[in-house]
């Protein structure tokens, strides 16, 4: 399978780079589009990268931030056949909270209920077909996942920390190989993996996403630690890890340093052959 990274954090070859995240990837049966950047403006790098979005026939929405669904209207636009896979509680009210400043809107757009006849609302669990296969309700089973307390979801009963809940994950198999699309793996990273492992039976052989460790404090010895048992447990196996987006430069440094080779960055541009 071809995986083409259209949006992230950062850009080579004179693209756009955005800090959110689009790939596009294909298979024997399908050309898919997973996340959408935080604009349409990943859809000017595939032209530049000779990618068809017209062509894509699958859609995937891996939560509900605007970083990774800010460009699902554009997309539509320039698609009119792709299903678009949505958890339904994508919708939801999404916000980070800084304790002294006001409360900041990370959500998708409201009205982008109004393309409802392209969304198919999904379930975990969910088997597309032979090929594709969406992980969600990640249990977990890792001592060292971090817990972001600044992503919130607004009830009527007020601010409550995010449960991820509307998550869910791509679980591709082609060829006799298998690649997991983890989006900003906020159920963290080591339990998607697993969960992905226990779907399969073995590991998948390459892992595309964030780890959502951008946050860490380098100053402080439980951020080393924790970065150091999640890299010693993604070793186990022979799984290579694409990322960036949410990963951030100290915790790529610190994992690439247990993990070689095997830790590979997926600036806009770059593309991989499983």
């Amino acid at each position: 399978m071809k995986i083409i990274t259209l949006m992230e954090n950062e850009a080579c070859g004179g693209l756009t780079a955005a800090r959110g995240l689009s790939q596009y990837i294909e298979t024997p049966k399908h050309k898919i589009l997973f996340d959408m950047g935080p604009d349409g403006a990943f859809i000017e790098n595939a032209e530049k990268l000779g990618v068809d979005l017209a062509a894509v026939d699958v859609a995937v929405l891996s939560h509900g931030h605007s970083d990774h669904g800010g460009g699902l209207r554009a997309f539509c636009e320039v698609n009119s056949q792709a299903d678009v896979l949505v958890n339904p509680d994508a919708f939801g009210d999404f916000y980070a909270v800084v304790p002294g400043e006001a409360p900041r809107y990370i959500g998708l757009e409201a009205d982008l209920w109004e393309l409802e006849s392209r969304v198919v609302p999904t379930a975990p669990g969910l088997r597309l077909d032979e090929e594709l296969f969406l992980l969600g309700d990640i249990p977990n089973t890792f001592p060292w996942t971090p817990v972001v307390e600044k992503l919130q979801e607004k009830t009527p009963e007020g601010f409550r920390r995010d449960t991820f809940r509307h998550e869910q994950h791509l679980l591709v198999e082609a060829w006799g190989k298998a690649a997991l699309f983890a989006g900003c793996g906020h159920g963290g990273i080591v339990n998607i993996v697993r969960a992905a492992e226990a779907q399969l039976g073995r590991r998948p052989d390459a892992v595309f996403g964030g780890f959502h460790l951008f946050e860490l404090d380098p100053t402080d010895p439980k951020s080393e630690e924790l970065l150091r048992a999640t890299g010693e447990e993604l070793a186990k196996g022979n799984t290579v890890y694409y990322t960036g987006h949410c990963t951030g430069e100290y915790a790529f440094e610190v994992l690439h340093g247990i993990l070689g080779e095997r830790l590979r960055p997926m600036h806009a541009g770059t593309a991989a052959e499983i």
